[in-house]
């Protein structure tokens, strides 16, 4: 069977788009396809659903503004995926406590188009995952439940999301988006219809699996890119050498890469090369470079909690109870997002030492922090502490001096500052970076 113009089909208003999974990636999709097309947004959080039908985006990235004039409507219901004929799944795609790739709400997701496609439908994948994860995990299951033929009767793609929590400037339609098909008649297709919505232009991989590489490895290298740099600052603090400095001296030649050190959380960053491994150990290759940095990243909020407490000791201050205020708990600045949060980690780890930790945001959700990591989320400052530590570099935060930090100090105390904003500290206290 000839895959039919399902794009043509789409701009005429013949036939609908869905979106499954309405998060940071699926909703500014769903609604830049709203635009030209007629959308089925669909999300398993009927709460989420209802917020959205009131314009407003549960992850308080997009303005009500962007939900004006757009021809979507907002779902709970599986069944009103039925309607649609061209399905972009954009679902997360987690680690579990081991590590390990967390299928289930892609499968959840596959399962849901396998109950509504239909012949000539079309389905393509966006969400981050492992090179054959799209053939060979979730089309046989939407076979299974559909009784169609990938590639046959229905017809699919990958094209991986590159959206950036918290980037006014890199948005869906300014990102080159990579695109793939079965076949070259499908790719084009979708190449079609992302054409679309995307001003950067379109990319067309030769194939599923190669878009599917493609996409992982561009985390996994900015991801070995942190590592080096936090091995770097690891083995300057033994030296006494101020990495920072360091590495503006080194950034004067022409092909010096400008990475810093810091934590690495989130779920892209920290969280894709875990797919990329365990594929490879699943046929046989320990990838020795990829591995070794994932643990470097992971066992720096570790470093910075013991690190803390040296500082701690070396400016008399006595560590049971000692209070300590951290400044942001997100996985990255001006975002809400507290997902896989390596801030999180190093409270935890601080608390292990007997110290006392108020954690201020002006992001992050109260309710989903302590759901998510049992840790309170103070409102606001109170009284002197100990430490302070800039832990996430909010514009709140940037906007604040070494002087103002300090004035929530004890004469005497520490200001650890681990996304290296300030220079130093006023005299009278003490100051650290990563």
């Amino acid at each position: 069977m000839p895959s039919p113009a399902i794009h043509a089909a789409l701009r005429a208003r013949e036939k609908k788009l869905a979106v499954i999974g309405l998060g940071y990636v699926g909703l500014p999709l769903a609604l830049e396809f709203a635009t030209c097309f007629d959308v089925v947004g669909f999300d398993i959080s009927a709460s989420r659903v209802e917020q959205m039908r009131r314009g407003e985006d549960p992850s308080n990235e997009l303005p009500p503004s962007a939900f004006e004039g757009r021809s979507i409507t907002f779902t709970a219901d599986p069944a009103d995926l039925r309607g649609a004929h061209f399905f972009v799944v954009a679902v997360p795609t987690p680690i579990d406590v081991h590590k390990v790739p967390d299928l289930k709400p892609l499968f959840g997701a596959s399962r849901f188009v396998g109950q509504a496609i239909k012949p000539g439908d079309h389905v393509v994948f966006e969400s981050t995952v492992y090179p054959g994860c799209t053939e060979e995990d979730c089309l046989p299951l939407i076979e299974s439940l559909s009784g169609l033929r990938a590639g046959v009767d229905f017809f699919y793609g990958y094209s991986p999301e590159r959206i950036n929590p918290g980037d006014k400037e890199h948005t869906v339609r300014t990102i080159t988006k990579v695109v793939s098909g079965c076949s070259p008649e499908v790719r084009e297709e979708v190449a079609a219809v992302y054409g679309e919505i995307i001003d950067a232009g379109v990319y067309r991989a030769s194939s599923v699996k190669v878009a599917e590489a493609a996409k992982v490895i561009e985390n996994t290298q900015r991801d070995l890119n942190i590592a080096f740099m936090n091995e770097l600052s690891l083995i300057f603090d033994r030296m006494g050498i101020d990495t920072k400095g360091v590495l503006a001296a080194a950034g004067t030649k022409w092909n010096f890469l400008p990475f810093k050190p810091g934590l690495v959380g989130g779920h892209c960053i920290g969280v894709d090369p875990y797919y990329l491994t365990y594929k490879s150990q699943k046929i046989g290759y320990t990838p020795e470079v990829i591995l070794s940095g994932r643990r470097i990243n992971d066992g720096v909020p570790a470093f910075l909690a013991k690190r803390l407490v040296q500082l701690l000791v070396q400016a008399d201050f006595h560590l049971k109870g000692a209070r300590v205020l951290v400044l942001g708990v997100t996985f990255k600045e001006d975002v809400s997002d507290i997902r896989n949060s390596k801030v999180a980690e190093l409270i935890h780890e601080a608390q292990s030492y007997a110290l006392s930790v108020d954690v201020v945001d002006p992001h992050a959700s109260a309710h989903e922090v302590e759901e998510e990591y049992g840790l309170r989320l103070a409102a606001a400052p109170e009284g002197r502490y100990e430490a302070v530590v800039l832990a996430v570099a909010h514009r709140a935060y940037k906007a604040r001096s070494a002087e103002d930090l300090c004035a929530h100090l004890k004469p005497g105390g520490v200001l650890m500052d681990i996304k290296g904003l300030l220079d130093g500290a006023p005299e009278g206290f003490s100051y650290w970076r990563m």
